[in-house]
């Protein structure tokens, strides 16, 4: 039997932006992600099965094509002529659900990443990226995370300089977001501002970690809905623990702090850990795959 163990990194977006509804129902988007140290751990073990099949610590986490881990081992099996090979994935869940950091997409790339070692590295990165493409929005930036500006539906993706050292507190209140409502909601809402996505790359090339935080933005933060009052308690919260800049990633609900030392971060995500659900401090990771 043949098995190889991946972590499923996290995401936080360092900014969000809106630009357009399309015609297909979908829009488009402008931002900066960021792969972060919290991550799932996978266990992926070939078997004579004939079928993939997954299994997790949450008890609410489908075993079957629901899950976004299980649908990338199929496209994965599909692409490398393997179809009907027999696959068991094995998640410990680490990511918050319904937080808005791409813990579903980020199994289902590590999926991709994992089978492709399985396999002896037959598909390149811009393959699995493809692959990725065709399982969920956010799966395409985790195939190989880093930092990276994305475009249209987080599928075209550009390599951007890592971030400049730095640290997160992380926070997740009680509540989720529904995407599709809070999208729904943006559509009826004149946004007040948008990110300086240029300005926010800059400082980002030029290793200015105070300027890309006096640049962070995410529109979802307009949206007219009550649990924005939590998300911008976290956030004064995390600011006056020193923070340099605090947002919402994705539709949330999780919400974090830049800090310059990883004490400082730690101590904040203590500090708030009696109050909300999840609070955990993080670190940026580099990028995965060349």
């Amino acid at each position: 039997m043949k098995e190889i163990r991946e972590k499923a990194y996290a995401k936080l977006n360092i900014s969000l932006d809106v630009t357009n509804r399309r015609e297909d129902g979908y829009h488009d988007m402008v931002m900066v992600m960021q792969t972060v140290s919290l991550c799932d751990e996978l266990q992926l073990r070939l078997n004579d099965s004939g079928k993939v099949t997954a299994s997790s610590n949450l008890r609410f986490i489908p075993s079957d094509e629901r899950n976004l881990a299980v649908r990338a081992a199929l496209r994965y099996l599909e692409a490398v002529g393997e179809s009907g090979q027999g696959l068991h994935i094995d998640m410990r869940k680490n990511i918050p659900v319904g937080a808005g950091m791409a813990g579903g997409s980020a199994d289902a790339a590590a999926v991709l990443r994992g089978m492709n070692a399985l396999y002896d590295f037959r598909l390149d990165r811009k393959r699995l990226e493809e692959l990725a493409c065709a399982v969920g929005s956010d799966v395409a930036f985790c195939v190989a995370g880093g930092t990276a500006l994305a475009r249209g539906r987080g599928e075209i993706l550009e390599d951007l300089p890592p971030l400049p050292d730095c640290f997160f507190a992380i926070c997740k209140p009680e509540f989720s977001i529904s995407t599709p409502e809070l999208f729904r909601k943006l559509d009826e809402t004149p946004l007040r501002r948008h990110p300086d996505t240029a300005g926010l790359v800059e400082a980002i090339g030029r290793g200015q970690l105070r300027e890309l935080c006096r640049r962070m933005y995410n529109v979802f933060e307009d949206v007219p809905d009550r649990r924005m009052r939590t998300v911008a308690e976290i956030k004064g919260r995390l600011l006056d623990h020193g923070a340099l800049g605090a947002m919402m990633t994705g539709t949330g609900s999780a919400v974090f702090g830049v800090f310059e030392k990883e004490e400082t971060a730690r101590d904040a995500a203590a500090a708030l850990r009696g109050e909300y659900k999840f609070c955990c401090a993080a670190k940026p990771v580099a990028r995965l795959l060349g």
